[in-house]
């Protein structure tokens, strides 16, 4: 699995014009399935992502978790995070998990995270042509791949 992370202020989900999923302080994250990933991937992950300090303390040294400072997450799922640009100038997508493997790990992770950070998270709609909007608060962008564990 492949996750961004982004820091920010505030940010949402649209589908058809709508907004499905909206959160204040928090983390917005992208995550791409491939079809290798499984429940150690899910839990390495969320495991990561909750306990990662990238939050300023009274100092302002980046020190606390999104636990810590009680922030929220929206989580979208995004298959071009499987992208392989190693040949030519069209991406291809062949590392990405179909629907069938990647929803069920979809939900896995979002059940993780929701554990692991002891409040329910937003969503964005598996699949669907989505419009996200937030303010990067930094900017902080991390980038995680549960293969590599980093």
């Amino acid at each position: 699995m492949r996750v961004v992370i982004q820091r920010v202020q505030e940010a949402s989900v649209a589908v058809e014009g709508l907004i499905i999923g909206a959160i204040p302080r928090g983390f917005m994250m992208l995550v791409g399935i491939e079809n290798e990933d499984n429940g150690e991937d899910v839990l390495w992950l969320s495991n990561k992502i909750v306990n990662m300090r990238i939050f300023e303390d009274v100092d302002g040294v980046m020190n606390l978790s999104i636990k810590e400072i009680g922030g929220e997450i929206l989580l979208i799922s995004q298959f071009t995070l499987q992208a392989s640009t190693k040949k030519g100038n069209r991406p291809s997508y062949i590392k990405a998990a179909k629907p069938e493997v990647a929803i069920p790990i979809y939900e896995e992770f979002i059940r993780q995270l929701q554990n692991d950070l002891g409040q329910p998270i937003q969503t964005g709609k598996f699949g669907a042509d989505m419009k996200v909007s937030l303010i990067n608060d930094g900017p902080v962008t991390i980038l995680l791949d549960s293969k590599n564990k980093e």
